[in-house]
Parts: structure tokens; C-alpha cells; sequence
């Protein structure tokens, strides 16, 4: 490395919190599917930012919504109102096919709001006894690192060392129906799932799963939240997930690719029966719904409204998923995905997926590993075919060279 990439990581090892360790390249512009490193080496970028850059690096009418909003107002809390929150949750209600929406920011306040949202459902609607309701979780799970979330995590990184946990949750084995089922008693007001699991490594459940899961909620009284901030928005080759089995949750969590990559939006979205549980001071957030993020989720729907990015996601997820699988590489144990989303599972005896990663780097793709055998793979959703032709054969070759 040179010495001006050199610097900038030595500036961030010295002063940053050591809670991430990124690969070794400083980014500096980007454009669609392709970045510039400070030496002015290009890469595709087969990440996407865990999908908040669904539509690519700036997307000249995300840029542009996001400048003409620039030059007119960026906050006013939601003490008042504003000209945009309105026609974004409008917009991003019919999207979802609900009546109202709770504007948020990171995915981890969207989760958290979905879990209060739940409870008080489950107090004020369902009846359950105070301070008894659970939410039903999977493992393997990843919803971000708050408290709360960390408590129902199955990652030892997660969890240790941030205790006392939070009670109130029960979890289960992903895509074990009849876990599920065990599980569910009065006290249990939600059903908290991934559609797809992405840090886990791009685990999709059994077909069949996600429809039992609906099954078991409205038998049982309880709230399906489906957390769609990684799987839905077109990156699973539909705008959600749940699509694939016909579901439709209870409640939406959403976030990542809801800012256009370019400012923190997440929202939970459900019916009036749900939300309307709240009340003025139950919940809220100085930059929730602001103007700025706000203009870009109205063209982030707009963009997703005439069905082109889902099916791009689809077509090109098909031949990505499908050229790597029948590469019949030695150092591959399987391939899961779905749209242009896939986890790479490596053999037990593989060189580690970090390594792979690093090796990936080096040939100009941008990848990142996860639970140390799997690479996962998410280019934003307007890369052309050529251009992950150009990713593939490198991808290929790296794992070719593992077998070795």
C-alpha cells in the first residue's frame, strides 16, 4: 500500500473505537458499482454497504433530490411540520400496502421501535398482563446491536460483556416450523424473523417457512414483523422478501436502502389496528422523518414503484447464483441466495473467508466476509451484466486458487 492509504488507516486505528476491522482500502469516490481508492485504483463493489446502496453509488436522481432538498430545508424535528415527511409516508404506505408509517433512522431504531410497537399491541390490544409480553426470535439472527437487540443475539460478540440482557424474548431455530410452533403461548405478541438471514451469511429458509410462520401468527394472535432492512427494497429480486412465499407481515422494518445510500432512513410499517397503539410521547425522534431524508425516501419509492430494479435483481441474482454454482468449485461447500444476494459457504478446510476477501481486493472487487466461512455477495442492484461478468471471473478465480 502507499503511503497515503497507509496514513489514512493509521488516522483511523488511532482514533477510532476498535469495534470494526475493515479490509485495507481507503475509498474515495464512487460511481454506480464501481469505487476509487485515494491511489486511484478502481473496484466493483459487490457489497453495496449490506444493501444500503441498493441503487449504486450516487444515483444522479437520488443526488438530486437530495441537492434540490439541500438548498431548501434539512430539519425541523417533528415539533412541526414539514413539506416532505406527508407525501413520503404516503408514498412509502402504498408501497407496503399499509396504512401508516413510523419514520426513523439507523435499522437498529427501527427494530427498536418495532419492539415497542409490538408490546404495547400486545398490552393494549391482545391483553396480555403487564410486563409479561414476549417476541418470539430466531437464531442466527442479526437486527443491529442496541441493548435490546443484543440480548436475543446468538452471537457470543454480541452479547458478552453488555449484560444485564433484556428479557421478554424466546428463540427459536431458524426455519424450524415446528419450533416455532412450540413456541407460542398468550404471552407472545410478535414473531421477529428475517425473511432472508444476511449476517448470518444469506440464509434462506425452507420453502414453506415464511407462509407457516403467518400461519402460526394469526392463529395464535400474534404480530408477524418481517425485518426487511437487509432482504427487502428490491434486493432480493422483489420489493420484499416475503413476496417469494406470497406472505404479507404484520409489520415492515425497513432502512438501508430506504436513504438512497446517501443519509440514515429506516420506517416500520403496519396497519392502523398496530400503530395506532401509539400515542403523542410514546415514541419519537429529533431527525426522524426530517425533510433531507425524507425527499430521497420519496424517490427511493419511486424508483422501486415501476418494477425494473426487482427485476434486474432477479435476472442478474439468477446468473450470478447460477454461474458461481456451476463453477463445481472444490473449495466451495454451497451457494445460497436469492436476487443479487448471495453467501458463499466455503469448505471446513478452505482458507478463510477474510483471506479470500483480501485476495478479492486485490484484483479490484470489494467483498466482505462473515462468520469466517462465507463471503458474502450484494452488488447494488444497477450494476450492468458486464460488469458482474468482470466480478464473477474474479470471484471464480480466487476460489479456484483456494482449492489449490
Amino acid at each position: 500500500m502507499s503511503d497515503g492509504t497507509q496514513d489514512v488507516i493509521r488516522l483511523v486505528e488511532r482514533y477510532s473505537a476498535p469495534n470494526y476491522a475493515p479490509l485495507p482500502v481507503v475509498v474515495a469516490t464512487a460511481e454506480g458499482a464501481w469505487v476509487t481508492d485515494v491511489e486511484g485504483r478502481r473496484y466493483v463493489d459487490m457489497l453495496s454497504s449490506y444493501s444500503a446502496l441498493n441503487f449504486g453509488h450516487r444515483h444522479p436522481e437520488l443526488v438530486k433530490a437530495a441537492k434540490d432538498q439541500l438548498d431548501r430545508l434539512t430539519l425541523t424535528s417533528r415539533a412541526f411540520h414539514n413539506d416532505q415527511v406527508g407525501p413520503f409516508l404516503r408514498d412509502l404506505a402504498e408501497l407496503c400496502g399499509k396504512d401508516l408509517v413510523l419514520p426513523m433512522n439507523s435499522g437498529a431504531e427501527g427494530v427498536e421501535t418495532a419492539i415497542k410497537t409490538a408490546r404495547k399491541w400486545g398490552y393494549d390490544v391482545k391483553g396480555v398482563a403487564p410486563d409479561r409480553a414476549t417476541i418470539i426470535t430466531c437464531a442466527g439472527n442479526f437486527h443491529g446491536r442496541t441493548t435490546t437487540i443484543v440480548s436475543f443475539s446468538t452471537d457470543p460478540k454480541a452479547r458478552q460483556g453488555f449484560g444485564p440482557l433484556t428479557p421478554g424474548f424466546v428463540t427459536v431455530p431458524f426455519g424450524d416450523a415446528d419450533a416455532l410452533a412450540a413456541a407460542f403461548d398468550h404471552d407472545v405478541v410478535a414473531f421477529l424473523v428475517e425473511p432472508i438471514q444476511g449476517e448470518a451469511g444469506v440464509i434462506v429458509p425452507p420453502d414453506g417457512y415464511l407462509r407457516a410462520a403467518r400461519e402460526l401468527c394469526t392463529t395464535n394472535g400474534a404480530l408477524l414483523v418481517a425485518d426487511e432492512i437487509q432482504s427487502g427494497l428490491g434486493r432480493a429480486g422483489s420489493t420484499f422478501a416475503c413476496e417469494h412465499e406470497g406472505v404479507e407481515p404484520d409489520v415492515y422494518i425497513l432502512g438501508k436502502a430506504l436513504g438512497g445510500g446517501i443519509t440514515p432512513l429506516s420506517a416500520v410499517v403496519a396497519d392502523t389496528d398496530v400503530l395506532g397503539v401509539l400515542t403523542p410521547g410514546t415514541h419519537g425522534s429529533t431527525f426522524g422523518g426530517n425533510p433531507l431524508a425524507c425527499a430521497i425516501g420519496r424517490e427511493v419509492v419511486r424508483l422501486l414503484q415501476t418494477g425494473e430494479l426487482q427485476e434486474r435483481s432477479k435476472k442478474l441474482g439468477e446468473h450470478m447464483l447460477t454461474t458461481i454454482r456451476e463453477a463445481n468449485l472444490p473449495a466451495v461447500k454451497e451457494v445460497r441466495g436469492r436476487g443479487l444476494w448471495a453467501g458463499v459457504e466455503l469448505v471446513p478446510d478452505a482458507v478463510p473467508a477474510r483471506a479470500h476477501c483480501e485476495r478479492l481486493l486485490e484484483r479490484g472487487v470489494l467483498a466482505k466476509d462473515t462468520h469466517e466461512t462465507t463471503i458474502r455477495l450484494a452488488p447494488p442492484l444497477v450494476i450492468s451484466e458486464e460488469d458482474l461478468d468482470w466480478a464473477l471471473d474474479r470471484i471464480l478465480a480466487v476460489l479456484e486458487e483456494a482449492a489449490r
